[in-house]
């Protein structure tokens, strides 16, 4: 058995082309010599935006980490074979749909979230977000930023009370102010699919514990309420957010090219998700980095997240 390099012509992961599946046909078709062609139904092809050419591989294989294949192992990723022999994703008979996410607080050891309300969290919202004098924290946005408070309540009433995207102010238990803001957005029970977003953290709490336990702790209420797909999507030139993602240990998963246009500029879009087999080991990687033992008097990390989520990513990007 070998592996086969392929030209990759796709514009999405997930997507083999129809150029690639002539190519492939090709192959079979004018391959003369020994040595066996082995093109796994179960194999995935994840594509990168200008990435070197990807691999064939079968679907077990595990060699992949620099971001081409996928790791299948997890007990969530195996196929099964249907009557007429065709390979199909195995049988979920426990699984039901998962409730909307509830209205309702959270609370860590760092910080509470809170359903954002403009009336008792625009302001001090707003007084946090002026510290970035440069506007840096919302270049990746697809608004901001506000130069007044009037708009900043305005954008608030227009877009942050409905159920999708459902946002929450986190509020610093350091101060009890709010000091940024995060939604669950195309919440999607049917297939168990919920993504993460709307992020944006003023600098009184970028890289704070509570700016962590925060995503943890909205990471946490979607697993047990049963969704079997957490999502983070940015902006691929966004290398703070794709750092983040992977730190968190969400796995890359592709590049959607031209994906959508914001602020009259194209946006490819970095995809990262976490499913539920992994969710076990996540949340006792979250909770050793949280951990009182784990920072120290003047209040340093002895052990860096990312050395905990790092040996749970199936892929780097």
């Amino acid at each position: 058995m070998r592996s086969i390099a392929v030209p990759t012509t796709v514009a999405a992961p997930h997507e083999v082309s129809r150029p690639i599946a002539v190519w492939l046909d090709e192959l079979r078709k004018n391959h003369t010599d020994r040595t066996p062609l082995h093109f796994g139904a179960g194999a995935v092809f994840v594509f990168q935006h200008d990435a070197p050419p990807a691999r064939v591989a079968p679907r077990d294989s595990s060699s992949c980490l620099g971001g081409k294949i996928l790791d299948h192992k997890g007990p969530n990723m195996k196929t099964a074979n249907n009557s007429l022999g065709q390979p199909i994703g195995v049988s979920l008979p426990n699984w039901t749909a998962p409730p909307h996410p509830p209205r309702e607080p959270l609370r860590g050891r760092f910080c509470r979230l809170e359903p954002l309300d403009p009336d008792r969290h625009a302001e001090s919202l707003f007084a946090a977000n002026a510290a970035d004098v440069e506007g840096r924290s919302w270049t990746y946005m697809a608004y901001g930023p506000f130069p007044t408070l009037a708009n900043y309540r305005e954008w608030m009433l227009a877009t942050c009370l409905g159920d999708d995207p459902q946002f929450f102010a986190i509020i610093d238990l350091a101060d009890g102010l709010p000091a940024g803001v995060a939604s669950y957005l195309r919440i999607a029970p049917a297939s168990g699919a919920i993504e993460v977003g709307h992020i944006h953290y003023s600098p009184r709490l970028q890289r704070r514990p509570a700016a962590t336990e925060a995503m943890f702790l909205l990471m946490q209420r979607a697993f047990e309420l049963g969704y079997r797909r957490y999502e983070w999507k940015c902006d691929a030139l966004n290398a703070p957010s794709r750092a983040a993602a992977q730190r968190l240990g969400l796995s890359f998963e592709g590049i959607f090219r031209q994906a959508t246009v914001y602020k009259h500029r194209n946006r490819d879009t970095a995809w990262y998700a976490a499913i539920d087999s992994e969710w076990p080991a996540l949340r006792k990687a979250f909770q050793a980095w949280l951990a009182p033992s784990n920072f120290d008097g003047s209040g340093q990390q002895r052990t860096r997240l990312a050395d905990l989520t790092g040996p749970i990513l199936k892929q780097r990007g």
